[in-house]
């Protein structure tokens, strides 16, 4: 279809030049022969030989000498009745002229297509004037035969520019499609508009996060999935990656010129695993980035490490009880039933003393199973979790926007950092832990809301007796990797970062007094039970 669409482009210009030719011709003849016909009238030999007895004897070879020297086809001088005085046929002198004469004895110079003796040619007529007064008439012609053998070399050598131009184009048409199909890998329109079709359903079908950056590491295309994972809108696209402000470990993965292969990468809100791989093909080299959601899993994956946790806890509690059971027992054998009274009182009354706190100052359940557990973890490593006197938290305090479930993962990981750095320190290891609602600093003057709920905060707060955090880290401690217990962990404070933001709180890290460090999480309850906040 292309082939046929130059080749009728190129005929169609053929035949306006062709047309168009053609018309020139006719209009340069008649120029040339209105030229030659005043330039013979206004010579003065011409209106003295006509005054001779004899014009055609001074006029003839004159006529003759200029028709080869202006290469027009006649020259013909004549009376005013038309008689010839002038022929290229000498036979024709003496004879009338064959065409119109009227304008040109009134004085007028015209033109005209006539056919005369010599055929049909484009002549022109003027008056010989002598004094004023027209004396002869001058008729140049050119034959439309050697007009149209003009035309016709013409017509040869465009004849000859079209072919060439049909060639050329059907060349270049092959040229650009070879190239158009090599590039769409033999694919032809319809196929690319129903491939275009699949992928647009298949990207919207995947759940997936996919991206495709080109070759300046700008997003080419995103998926909703994609933009959802990193929490980007429809303008991301044709942005440069280093522009969406996304942290700083996910950006350098996105622009890393190696292939990526399951990495994990914390957002704002999410923990996302990365796999990127280059494409080079073409004119420009790209990355194809694939995301998926890790955020559910890694959660799921703190609490059954937590469950772990607690079940060896009880385990070593199990094998504690059977050896002071075993205590009790012989000491009774021995008869010595008063000291086996005493030492199982003195235990029991440690373990009622600490579950007797906790459960009468939290009484949020998630919360105190969970300080409980943390207790016995922390015991059998040699740390004393203790919960602070002003900690208070009534059941159904907290509201349904805030996720037990992060708030397992800020306290949870707050304790197993303090316990760890507690342990690693010197003199008493020992964990302290405040867990309480107060009112919101910026509005506790302002009263309950409309809908009749108190606005308040939950303050949890850990505090350790570890080595502590120097000032200038304090922010790079919740940085996904940011460890002093070697590779491979770092990711605990940064999933209490991630779990705060999505609370819309805030976490702080602090020096402790005497030494240690000192966490503290702010988590807005908007929507709190009325009377449940402390005043």
């Amino acid at each position: 279809m292309q082939a046929v669409l130059v080749a009728v482009v190129v005929a169609w210009c053929a035949v306006f030049a062709y047309a168009n030719d053609r018309s020139q011709a006719r209009s340069t003849a008649a120029r040339e022969v209105v030229v030659a016909a005043r330039s013979l009238a206004e010579a003065p030999s011409v209106a003295d030989a006509i005054r001779t007895p004899d014009p055609s004897a001074a006029l003839q070879p004159y006529a003759e000498r200029v028709r080869r020297d202006t290469k027009v086809d006649f020259i013909t001088i004549m009376d005013t009745h038309g008689i010839r005085w002038t022929h290229p046929d000498p036979r024709q002198i003496g004879k009338r002229f064959l065409g119109t004469t009227a304008p040109a004895l009134r004085g007028k110079t015209f033109t005209e297509t006539y056919a005369g003796t010599l055929g049909p040619s484009v002549r022109a007529v003027t008056p010989v004037r002598d004094g004023g007064r027209i004396v002869g008439l001058v008729s140049v012609g050119i034959t439309v035969e050697r007009i149209s053998s003009q035309v016709m070399h013409q017509l040869r050598v465009l004849a000859l520019v079209a072919g060439a131009a049909l060639v050329l184009g059907a060349l270049g048409t092959y040229v650009i499609n070879a190239r158009l199909r090599r590039h769409t890998h033999g694919l032809d329109a319809r196929a690319l508009s129903r491939m275009y079709d699949y992928h647009q359903a298949a990207l919207h079908a995947v759940r997936e996060g996919l991206l495709m950056l080109d070759g300046r590491r700008r997003i080419a295309l995103i998926n909703d999935g994609g933009r959802e994972l990193l929490g980007l809108d429809a303008s991301a696209v044709g942005r440069p990656v280093a522009e969406l402000g996304l942290p700083a470990p996910l950006t350098g993965a996105l622009l890393a010129s190696e292939p990526r292969v399951d990495e994990v990468h914390l957002t704002e809100e999410r923990i996302v695993v990365v796999n990127t791989r280059p494409v080079v093909g073409g004119e420009r080299s790209g990355t194809v980035v694939t995301l998926r959601d890790h955020t559910e899993l890694q959660a799921l994956s703190g609490e059954l490490d937590s469950e772990r946790r607690f079940t060896e806890a009880l385990r070593s509690q199990a094998h504690e009880a059977a050896n002071r059971l075993h205590t009790v027992v012989s000491l009774i054998e021995l008869g010595r039933v008063d000291q086996a009274v005493a030492f199982a009182t003195s235990e029991l009354e440690l373990a009622q003393a600490l579950t007797d706190q906790v459960v009468t100052a939290v009484g949020e359940p998630v919360l105190a199973a969970l300080l409980l557990g943390k207790a016995a973890q922390a015991n059998e490593r040699g740390v004393e979790l203790v919960l602070a006197p002003d900690s208070r938290m009534d059941d159904g305090v907290l509201p349904p926007t805030l996720s037990t479930r992060d708030l397992v993962t800020i306290l949870g990981n707050l304790v197993d950092n303090a316990v760890d750095a507690a342990g690693s320190g010197e003199g008493p290891a020992r964990v302290t832990v405040t867990a309480r609602v107060e009112p919101a600093p910026a509005r506790a003057e302002e009263g309950a809301a409309e809908d009749g709920a108190a606005v308040g905060e939950l303050l949890l707060r850990v505090r350790d007796t570890g080595p502590g955090v120097a000032p200038e880290q304090a922010d790079e401690v919740f940085r996904r990797g940011w460890s002093t217990n070697g590779p491979g962990r770092g990711l605990g404070l940064a999933l209490v970062r991630q779990a705060v933001h999505r609370a819309h709180g805030s976490v702080a890290v602090a020096g402790a007094e005497g030494g240690g460090a000192e966490f503290t999480v702010r988590l807005p309850l908007a929507g709190a039970r009325a009377g449940a906040v402390a005043p």
